[in-house]
């Protein structure tokens, strides 16, 4: 394996040593017409480091635009976890110029949408608008992100709101379970650290704690206002310097020597979790292996790995191109269900399964699943990973269908690649892999390497992490 894969990793590297911050690069085969000719995006890049991007999209009459801001739960401290996505829920609640009520009216007389969201790297905040509106819709953005009221009595208010949030959260399997994921593989860093924040932080959180969250991690260098649709950029770029122009462009000596600000790197760690209960006849189990960052020699070789590992529901028909793991799973019923997640950080990922699995099949399951991890790089043909390609381009381009979807596209690669890579440079990265490349990728995430594991249900035959660890390479 090593004489195959060392020299497998080097022409990988060479490969994409094209970075992902340079020139988007020249497409090499031929592709469709629609994806060559595909509207490109503008780029603007204020003194301040503001950024304003945009995708004008002929014939569209309606626009998306957001402000994308590099800060979610995994920058927060454990005094302030939750504060992000606290401050989601209080920006809808009234800013000085709008009440509650002014602001939903505002929205709903536009026949417009505004919505926010907050992940472990990013907090988002976009409005769904008629071309005419906007102007309008940049002024509700600005006012909610920078002139948020955040009335006590409004806060302390929410605070069950959230509460409540977190009850149900903590009612679906699968996101309590990837949250006991996050925590036990990154225990030592922010990305270890929920996006609600613990009960406690809910509880307790202060107007002063969100205006302090405001003031550290909402400055200029960290933001991309993004658009698309029918948006003219001049006008999105005039409207970004007249709300966001005032914006901060650093820390001031007091911030940086504060504890307001994590900014540690995701440390991943082998480890386990494990909710028993007894009474439970089914089991959720996410096990999972360091992966890749976003800009990573491995991102698009992982990619298509979860592509070609697939997934299995038993409710659905099955599929005839499944891979051998998904095949084993099925033809002897050993799950419920179980598919491949491949999440990417700033500077590491989780590459793993999660399944669903009647508490007496445990033990089975990891069988068939360790057995088939350690055999992973040694099955892999040219036609599956042809398969994987083309599976993952075509979510690639379902991803892009509509404003939102590419706006959403636009802020997260300026967020995470400083840049805009067109579907036809990302079918290009995609098309030069090969089989020798996933091998090695295979070879990189399980090959004698620790994993992470949080378990949730009837475990009784859940083997111990040592077990585990010796029978997956």
């Amino acid at each position: 394996m090593q004489s195959l894969l060392h020299p497998t990793r080097s022409l990988l590297r060479r490969r994409l040593q094209t970075s992902y911050l340079s020139t988007a690069a020249t497409a090499q085969q031929e592709f469709p017409s629609y994806l060559l000719a595909s509207p490109p995006t503008s780029i603007t890049t204020f003194p301040t480091g503001l950024r304003v991007a945009s995708e004008h999209i002929l014939g569209s009459n309606t626009a998306t635009v957001g402000v994308w801001i590099d800060a979610g739960s995994r920058y927060e401290t454990p005094h302030n976890n939750g504060a992000a996505h606290f401050l989601e829920h209080m920006a809808f609640k009234g800013t000085q110029r709008r009440t509650q009520y002014m602001l939903e009216v505002e929205i709903e007389n536009m026949g417009g949408h505004l919505n926010a969201y907050t992940s472990r790297e990013q907090t988002v905040y976009f409005a769904k608008v008629f071309e005419k509106d906007v102007p309008r819709a940049m002024d509700i953005l600005a006012d909610i992100l920078l002139n948020s009221n955040l009335d006590r009595r409004a806060i302390n208010r929410e605070r069950d709101v959230i509460l409540r949030e977190m009850k149900e959260v903590n009612k679906n399997p699968e996101e309590l379970t990837l949250d006991h994921l996050h925590a036990t593989a990154f225990a030592d860093s922010g990305l270890g650290r929920t996006i609600l924040g613990p009960e406690e932080n809910i509880k307790k959180l202060t107007r002063e704690d969100l205006r302090e969250y405001i003031e550290t991690h909402y400055l200029a260098p960290q933001m991309v206002i993004a658009g698309a649709g029918a948006v003219d950029h001049a006008q999105l770029c005039d409207l970004a310097n007249y709300y966001f122009g005032g914006l901060k462009t650093e820390l001031n000596e007091e911030q940086k020597k504060s504890d307001a600000v994590c900014l540690d790197k995701g440390k991943f760690i082998g480890s386990d979790v494990r909710f028993h209960f007894r009474s439970d006849t089914m089991a959720h189990i996410s096990l999972a292996y360091e992966g890749s960052s976003w800009t990573s020699e491995y991102a698009y070789p992982l990619m298509i790995l979860q592509n070609l590992l697939g997934s299995y529901n038993r409710a659905m028909a099955g599929k005839a191109d499944m891979s051998k793991l998904c095949h084993d799973v099925a033809a002897h019923e050993l799950a419920n269900s179980i598919s491949t997640f491949n999440t990417c950080y700033n500077d590491t990922g989780l590459f793993g399964l999660y399944s669903v699995v009647e508490s007496d099949k445990v033990h089975d399951l990891m069988t068939c699943v360790t057995q088939n991890l350690a055999e992973l790089a040694h099955h892999i043909t040219e036609e599956d990973v042809e398969r994987a390609k083309i599976a993952l381009k075509a979510t690639m381009l379902m991803g892009l269908d509509g404003n939102t979807n590419v706006c959403e596209d636009i802020g997260r690669q300026l967020l995470t690649y400083g840049r805009r890579m067109t579907p036809a440079e990302i079918f290009t990265r995609i098309e030069e892999m090969t089989a020798d490349d996933i091998r090695a990728a295979a070879h990189m995430v399980f090959h004698n390497k620790d994993h992470a594991m949080a378990a949730v249900g009837g475990l009784d035959g859940l083997p111990s992490y040592e077990w585990i660890r010796s029978n997956s390479f």
